[in-house]
């Protein structure tokens, strides 16, 4: 599996392979992060913002917005650059919440190129990413699938159709 220091940015369609892997680095969730997140989202759902609430639940103590998780995982991912400057748009979404995310946790994605299809205009093409969150202690904290059209290298430098 690679990591972020090997990775030749701007990775095509044509370039991603079934099966290729690659791991994020790590970012440790923070307070801050969530009150951020919640100020921006605006969803200020007492077990995220509410300590004395959050201590009367399940968690027994605030954790981070389910949605917090999968942008940060997005993040790290563009971090990789991998996609740099080829990622068309974010077509598609299946995304599972499996356990919370705690403030101090440092989480991390794993992510593997699962499916191909190229678009029928062949200038570009739909990559479906298995993607896995896990924290610190290796558990996975949100998993599912991303899909991404990904340009095409016979397309580099094509404008976009505006029709």
């Amino acid at each position: 599996m690679s990591t972020g220091r090997t990775l030749v940015r701007g990775l095509y369609f044509e370039d991603l392979e079934i099966g290729w892997k690659v791991r994020t680095p790590g970012r440790t969730v923070t307070e801050a992060d969530i009150v951020a997140f919640a100020g921006l989202s605006g969803d200020y759902t007492p077990l995220h913002t509410d300590a004395e609430y959050a201590r009367g639940t399940i968690f027994g103590e605030r954790i981070a917005h389910g949605l917090l998780g999968l942008a940060i995982a997005s993040g790290l991912a563009t971090r990789l650059g991998f996609l740099e400057e080829t990622v068309e748009a974010f077509t598609g979404l299946e995304w599972k919440f499996r356990a919370p995310i705690r403030i101090g946790d440092t989480i991390h994605a794993e992510i593997e190129v699962a499916q191909k299809r190229p678009a029928p205009d062949g200038r570009a093409g739909f990559v479906i990413f298995q993607v896995q969150v896990l924290n610190q202690r290796g558990e996975v904290v949100q998993k599912g699938q991303w899909t991404l059209l990904v340009r095409a290298r016979g397309a580099q430098g094509m404008e976009p159709d505006r029709r």
